[in-house]
């Protein structure tokens, strides 16, 4: 109720610009413009992760960007997921054409050929006690509003809440790219019930921010590693430690994750993919699942100045 009441207030009283600090509106024009307004570029950190799929971002991770993602994640700015999401959403698209391309171009990406599979925006997820602390999951709450934001623009889309975390991890703050991939390696895992969701159309992670790259790595390297056929990696005796405890989808008491219950209500009263029907796009030739591409709402301004596309 506590949340709920944050959201309301939120939105009919909004206190200050989140990125800065003009009274009296949630994002002023011209800090939106900054989050919304410029191009969409690819983006790479340097050192790059292996594995890391193709990013798109959407703004550089300073000033105005960076206060805005703050105040969502860390001081329950709630009505700035609208604003957030609208960008995600374009880096998304932005990452889709790209994709889309390579496949025409006969470069060897998957891609759904045909047929109307919405595009699967998959969060990397945050902590647990993080979540617990924060009273909300801020990637997971900007996808909402960005697969929102993708269907209005005719592009069928939705969240999938497949990752989870199957141990603890050390806060990242403080660390180089190289401790942090030591720090999240083997870190994440699909959930049981993931595979069969994975399966209905091309998978893109998201994230607010990307850093040093190693969130968007590993989470690359959780799913690419889930068979289809029995929902974990290759040549694994059992179900991924831990994960059963968690519904796939609706996992948790948050405000998003009853909203991404809804919108999966809503599709299945719809129509939905029979249980054991794989897209053929979505997978890859060795039998596992392939990442589109990732986007994120702003990512560290070095990773802009590397123009190899």
């Amino acid at each position: 109720m506590r949340r709920w009441w944050q959201d309301l207030t939120d939105l009919v009283l909004p206190g200050e610009c989140g990125g800065c600090g003009v009274p009296r509106t949630v994002l002023c024009a011209r800090c939106r413009a900054v989050l919304c307004g410029a191009a969409v570029h690819r983006v790479r950190p340097v050192p790059e992760p292996p594995g890391l799929p193709v990013v798109h971002a959407a703004a550089r991770y300073a000033d105005e960007a960076r206060a805005m993602l703050l105040a969502h994640k860390e001081r329950g700015a709630l009505a700035l997921a609208g604003p957030l999401g609208v960008a995600l959403a374009g880096a998304v698209r932005a990452g889709l054409r790209r994709a889309s391309a390579s496949a025409s171009a006969g470069a060897g990406m998957a891609w759904p050929r045909g047929g109307r599979a919405p595009v699967l925006l998959v969060p990397v997820p945050s902590g647990r006690r993080s979540v617990r602390a924060r009273g909300h999951d801020p990637a997971r709450r900007i996808a909402l509003a960005a697969a929102g934001e993708l269907r209005r623009r005719g592009v069928p889309a939705r969240v999938v809440g497949v990752l989870r975390q199957r141990r603890a991890v050390a806060d990242q703050s403080g660390l180089n790219s190289r401790q942090r991939l030591d720090n999240l390696a083997g870190a994440l895992a699909v959930a049981p019930a993931g595979a069969r969701l994975l399966a209905g159309g091309p998978v893109v992670l998201v994230d607010d921010v990307m850093t040093t790259g190693a969130s968007l790595a590993e989470a690359a390297r959780a799913v690419r590693a889930v068979s289809p056929a029995t929902g974990v990696p290759p040549g694994a005796s059992g179900p991924i430690p831990n994960a059963a405890r968690t519904s796939v989808v609706y996992g948790g008491e948050t405000w998003e994750s009853r909203e991404e219950q809804n919108v999966g209500s809503r599709r299945e009263r719809t129509g939905r993919r029979p249980a054991r029907q794989v897209n053929a796009g979505a997978v890859d030739a060795g039998g596992v699942f392939d990442v589109v591409c990732a986007a994120v709402v702003a990512a560290s301004p070095d990773s802009f100045e590397i123009n190899r596309n």
